[in-house]
């Protein structure tokens, strides 16, 4: 059972039998990969092998997972069995694509579940270390270099517990409302469902081939799925058993898309989803008291003159001019800033289904890492800058840009907290400012501090206790590091070693919804 819910993070099987020298690729995966990676590298014991599942390792790291294979786990090294030509062909034939494209059907997900402690098989209690701590100060640690999480005492400073995760993460976890669950969703579709108060995995399914993230409804009652490959949002209840699958189709079903992203809109009990290839925003209540509505125009609804779609579980569409992702959301969740392909933003107002206002965002604004606060009376909305070195400040009642921050370097996060009159940004996109972090007054919009305590290592993501007190950043390297710090000094607290920590999450921010980190 072990083996079914932590998979080996590997790129090649356990076979060791040698092929000819001359075979070609597929003969070299038959023999040597398909045994843990599916025959149609779907995967199995180890993660899928297609090139939608890999975009995160480079080429070069493959070639040397499969030389060299991956401590502490059943992937072996190959060096000695295949030739370097061959290892090479290897790589090239897991980075192209299968075709057919690959399916997942409503049945392989149901086929996929496990479930090793079923609801009231484990105590209603928190156990342990986990007993000893704040609930609401505890953190949650994805760290990519050897594919764990880790569970931090956000008072203590203190790792609680470590533990093996599917490979490649992705998206923020996600929390239950009172706390005790976290959900995590894999590059390669499998959803994990982890019991903080009992340091158990208690459910995972494999909800897609390639998943761009999970939401958690505001009750805790289900789970949202948001999909590229195939192209749909799934939904389950609490327990990850299959409620819904909703294609990626327009209205007339002649067009489709990759499911970009899902999100939980508290107010108004509904996911927001955002679609890769087609011009629309999808509303999807889970409230089963939802009214009913209309897609299109009709008369006189009043009258039942159209027929109307049930509101619990189906989309509700708002059609824009040209597709829309990476969102941030005003704070009661009727408006949705997102931006185009080209960096422009726009923002949509979710109850009358159309954009009401443009924003002057040049470059690549990354929203979905977007903060806000209050500033003279007005709150404001910043977003860090894929491509250029900025971060933009926008007034949310008129729309219009306050201030561009100069930075170091193109930045992907931006942090801050209601007890804190800081924001922090990285320039973790720059090739020469990726060590160093730059603090924001967020009263005055300058800069105030720099924060480099590593020089040339990659040093970014930010995030709060629960009071505001000091924050946690990311070395972000194999061997790497979190930095606790002082957020009114910025000085160096405490270290603890970790394995390129690439997210770390406070639950009372992330279950409360503060202003300073992104939902």
């Amino acid at each position: 059972m072990i083996k079914r819910l932590i998979p080996t993070i590997a790129l090649a099987a356990l076979a060791f039998t040698t092929l000819p020298a001359r075979a070609g690729a597929p003969e070299l995966f038959a023999q040597h990969c398909a045994s843990c990676h599916g025959t149609s590298r779907l995967g199995a014991m180890g993660p899928a092998l297609l090139p939608e599942s890999l975009e995160r390792l480079k080429r070069k790291d493959a070639v040397a997972t499969i030389r060299d294979g991956r401590t502490a786990t059943q992937m072996p090294p190959f060096s000695a069995v295949l030739s370097a030509a061959e290892i090479d062909a290897l790589a090239d034939w897991i980075y192209s694509p299968v075709s057919p494209a690959p399916t997942w059907s409503a049945a392989d997900i149901r086929a996929s579940r496990v479930e090793p402690f079923p609801p009231g098989s484990l105590p209603d209690a928190r156990q342990g270390d986990v007993a000893k701590a704040d609930p609401m100060n505890l953190f949650i640690v994805v760290e990519a270099g050897d594919h764990h999480v880790s569970v931090l005492d956000g008072d203590r400073m203190e790792r609680i517990f470590r533990f093996p995760s599917r490979y490649a993460l992705h998206g923020g976890p996600k929390f239950t409302p009172d706390g005790r669950y976290v959900f995590f969703a894999s590059r390669d579709g499998w959803v994990s469902k982890f019991d903080i108060w009992n340091l158990k995995v208690v459910a995972e399914v494999r909800a897609g081939l390639n998943t761009r993230n999970a939401a958690v409804s505001s009750d805790g009652r289900y789970v949202a799925v948001a999909n590229y490959l195939p192209g749909n949002l799934a939904i389950f209840d609490a327990d990850l058993k299959l409620l819904k699958l909703i294609d990626g189709r327009n209205l007339k079903g002649d067009a489709a898309s990759r499911i970009s992203a899902v999100y939980d809109a508290a107010p108004r009990k509904s996911f927001v989803v955002g679609l890769k290839d087609l011009p629309e925003i999808w509303e999807i209540s889970y409230d089963p008291a939802a009214k009913p509505f209309h897609d299109g125009y009709v008369h006189d609804y009043k009258m039942g003159e159209a027929i109307a779609t049930p509101g619990y579980l189906n989309p509700r569409r708002t059609l824009l001019e040209e597709p829309l992702d990476d969102f941030f959301f005003t704070q009661d969740y009727t408006n949705v800033v997102g931006a185009s392909r080209d960096g422009h933003g726009k923002v949509v107002n979710l109850d009358v289904r159309r954009p009401i206002s443009n924003l002057d965002l040049p470059g690549m604004p990354h929203l979905g890492s977007g903060i806000s606060w209050l500033r003279d009376g007005h709150r404001v909305v910043a977003s860090t800058n894929l491509k250029d070195a900025r971060v933009s400040v926008i007034d949310m009642q008129n729309w219009q840009t306050v201030a561009t921050i100069p930075t170091l370097g193109p930045g992907f996060f931006l942090r801050s907290h209601e007890n804190s009159p800081y924001a922090w940004v990285d320039s973790m996109m720059s090739p020469t400012a990726r060590d160093t972090l730059q603090v924001i007054d967020k009263q005055s919009l300058q800069v105030v501090a720099q924060v480099r305590p590593e020089p040339g290592k990659t040093f970014a993501h930010v995030e709060f206790d629960r009071n505001g007190r000091y924050v946690i950043a990311s070395l972000m390297e194999k061997e790497g590091a979190l930095i606790f710090l002082d957020a009114k000094t910025f000085k160096e607290i405490k270290r603890l070693p970790a394995s390129k920590p690439i997210g770390k999450y406070n639950l009372f921010n992330k279950i409360q919804r503060s202003e300073g980190t992104s939902h």
